[in-house]
């Protein structure tokens, strides 16, 4: 008799890291493959060496482009793996991106490290390079949604769009006849921009993420809060700093602001400045998918585009920053942990006529996490700066269901399945998750621990093939 077997090598009792390893007799399959992010033991694990070798990973099924999610590819490239990654076609264009602009920031902060000597390591070395990053692009195959994907003999897999960023999706997939759900990030029903989550009817076995298990978002007017705090930086003559994905997070709400103005319900005149190339390239690509992904038409994001500012160069956030017109800033990182954002937050947080809007989840140990927790002082780029801007937490924007959303997922299944799989969460959101899940469907319900393996389900030897060999190598 030969297993199943389940092993989450990231993203099991916290959000970041996400790679789950669904080992079978003929084929090692990896759902998703992205980056730590937050406090320094997390991150200390993207240098570490992974609990299998790279090269014995037959295929990556990627279920969206955020970083953590997406981010270790070149690494698994770099160490060995030779297989397809699977993924949408928008997931794909925007992946592309993601890493190559996660590759030049890693270069530009060791470049950073060493010239100002606050690094540890001598010299400072990133963690991959762009021509890295490059180099995994060769293995990505853009799939259709709703069509079974042969994986071998034995194995197929299917992506179904579920909100929460352009292309995002849930994969299914089928071993031996028992299917094996993995959620992804669920995104909310309903969304600016993206169509509401779809789902799957079968599934003995789903792996769920829990970002928000143990929370519910409210029935908030997200508009009139954004324009709220939009007016009332903007009388105390103050920028607006709104700590935003590049991906996702952004082009829903710079499109938020677009409506607003066109409304009447913030001033026309005043200045948004998107300062981000990913942020830029982001925007292009979600028009380019408009008409087949998004709620919103071609035309309409491209008149979005049409009325901000978007910022390329390092040199242009120096002038932005010395300009004191009050302004509208959208900038990455999301949590805070890196980019041009830090450049506004050095010269804008000690400033009380300034607002910092957080607009999404704040991991652990992440300069987002400390701002929301009411830190006098932050540490950037080794030096402490005082907190005296007010901080605005927004989270009606977050991209992530709710506990009530992720339950609702849940039943759309026919069948109550056999065990729920607890993931892409902290530790009270998982045990509340776990809880309420438990009690509403009366199922099994598991918080998966890091490189824990868990059986799913054995094969009997007549089940297993010698002509079942991978078809996902190139």
């Amino acid at each position: 008799m030969k297993a199943v077997i389940l092993e989450s090598l990231g993203s099991a009792g916290t959000v970041t890291g996400a790679k789950h390893l669904l080992k079978t007799p003929e084929l090692n399959i990896l759902i998703d493959c992205g980056l730590f992010q937050g406090i320094k033991s997390l991150r200390q694990q993207n240098w570490e060496p992974l609990h299998i070798d790279a090269a014995r990973i037959d295929v990556v099924l990627l279920t969206h482009a955020h970083l953590d999610h997406c981010g270790y590819l070149p690494l698994l490239v770099k160490n060995g793996f030779k297989g397809k990654i699977y993924m949408s076609e928008p997931t794909m264009a925007l992946t592309r991106l993601i890493l190559l602009d996660s590759a030049k920031l890693q270069e530009e902060e060791a470049e950073h490290a060493n010239k100002h000597n606050y690094s540890k390591h001598h010299p400072a070395k990133p963690l991959y390079t762009i021509d890295e990053a490059k180099a995994s692009f060769r293995y990505f195959v853009a799939v259709p949604e709703n069509v079974a994907i042969q994986l071998n003999q034995k194995c197929t897999a299917i992506f179904k769009l579920v909100g929460h960023i352009l292309g995002a999706c849930s994969i299914l997939v089928n071993c031996y006849g028992k299917n094996i759900l993995f959620s992804g990030d669920i995104g909310r029903v309903y969304s600016n921009t993206l169509p509401a989550p779809d789902f799957f009817e079968q599934a003995e076995y789903v792996v769920m993420e829990s970002t928000y298990g143990d929370r519910l978002h409210g029935q908030v007017d997200i508009y009139t809060e954004i324009a709220d705090c939009i007016n009332e930086t903007i009388r105390n003559s103050g920028n607006l700093i709104i700590p935003s994905f590049a991906v996702g997070r952004a082009q829903e709400l710079l499109y938020i602001i677009h409506i607003l103005k066109l409304q009447g319900r913030i001033p026309a005149h005043v200045q948004v400045v998107l300062d981000s190339p990913m942020g830029a390239s982001a925007t292009e690509i979600y028009s380019r998918f408009a008409d087949r992904y998004l709620r919103v038409a071609k035309e309409e994001w491209l008149e979005v585009i049409k009325h901000i500012n978007i910022n390329k160069e390092y040199s242009g956030t120096i002038h932005i920053v010395n300009d004191h017109r009050s302004k509208i800033i959208v900038a990455p990182s999301g949590m805070l942990s890196g980019g041009r954002v830090l450049e506004y937050l050095k010269h804008d947080l000690g400033r009380k006529e300034n607002t910092i809007m957080i607009i999404g989840f704040q991991a652990e140990g992440t300069r987002g996490r400390a701002l929301l927790n009411h830190a006098h002082e932050l540490k950037i780029h080794g030096r402490y700066y005082p907190v005296q801007a007010k901080i605005a937490a927004v989270l009606g924007l977050s991209a992530h269901a709710d506990q009530t959303e992720l339950i609702n997922w849940l039943r759309q299944l026919k069948q109550v399945p056999k065990l729920v799989m607890l993931v892409h969460g902290e530790y009270c959101a998982l045990e509340a998750l776990r809880v309420k899940v438990k009690d509403e469907l009366h199922t099994d319900v598991k918080v998966m621990v890091q490189h824990q393996q868990v059986i799913l389900f054995t094969c009997d030897q007549d089940d297993i093939s010698d002509s079942a060999k991978p078809l996902a190598h190139m």
